[in-house]
């Protein structure tokens, strides 16, 4: 499973998720989005460096979608 923190007036959140789409597809995982606005921890553990996705506890990329890092997590 992937997860995306950001918030719903973002738009570099909104373009990492469609961007995420078509690996979604080939690949079959789970995506989780979570909207950090007005939760404390994670506004704090993230402030304005949205989107961020992380697999597995451990950040993939952040503000733009890193395809290759993403291919490297997904075949690994």
């Amino acid at each position: 499973m992937l997860e995306l923190y950001g918030n719903s007036y973002c738009h570099l959140c909104s373009d990492m998720q469609r961007a995420l789409i078509p690996w979604q597809q080939r690949f079959g995982f789970e995506l989780r989005i979570i909207d950090i606005e007005g939760r404390e921890e994670l506004e704090d553990r993230f402030g304005e460096r949205i989107p961020v996705l992380l697999h597995e506890g451990e950040e993939i990329c952040h503000y733009f979608l890193d395809e290759a890092a993403l291919k490297r997590r997904l075949a690994g």
